[in-house]
């Protein structure tokens, strides 16, 4: 007769997160300090310089302020044992920093865009606009690893 036993479980459970600092000496989650600060960079940037085409620095003024605010409640989340409560934490994970990265591509396109217009103009705005763009394609890199690191881990 066949034994009634369930078979073995074919897929290991996820590591548990680890708490307190360690959080940051971990991947995936070492990235959320450098994904805070250098989307704050960008929102800074941006901010700083003379708007030439509002529409499209616009838009990289909202990827990169609400990114920083929702990976700001993500990392407050891990910090304070948030997650447990739900079972499909790393999905939602990593399906908010796949969908940023994506919205951060375009934000960082939209930026270097701005960045080639404003050349013409104040060199003091070319300047700032070009920092802009390059930190907005570095966050772009950093939530598009942080989200195929989350989804493998």
């Amino acid at each position: 007769m066949a034994s009634r036993d369930p078979p073995p479980p074919t897929s290991h459970a996820p590591p548990d997160v680890p708490s307190g600092l360690a959080l940051f000496l971990t991947i995936p989650y070492a990235f959320f300090l450098p994904e805070l600060v250098f989307g704050c960079w960008v929102w800074i940037l941006v901010a700083a310089t003379q708007v030439a085409s509002p529409l499209l620095q616009g838009w990289v003024m909202y990827v990169s302020l609400t990114s920083f605010l929702i990976s700001l409640m993500f990392l407050l989340s891990y910090l304070f044992g948030f997650y447990k409560r739900f079972d499909s934490w790393r999905v939602l994970d990593s399906l908010y920093h796949g969908t940023t990265g994506i919205l951060y591509t375009s934000a960082a396109v939209l930026q270097a865009h701005a960045t080639i217009v404003s050349e013409t103009e104040n060199l003091k705005n070319y300047s700032i606009n070009t920092a802009a763009s390059f930190f907005a394609f570095i966050t772009t890199l950093l939530y598009v690893l942080h989200a195929f690191s989350i989804y493998y881990h």
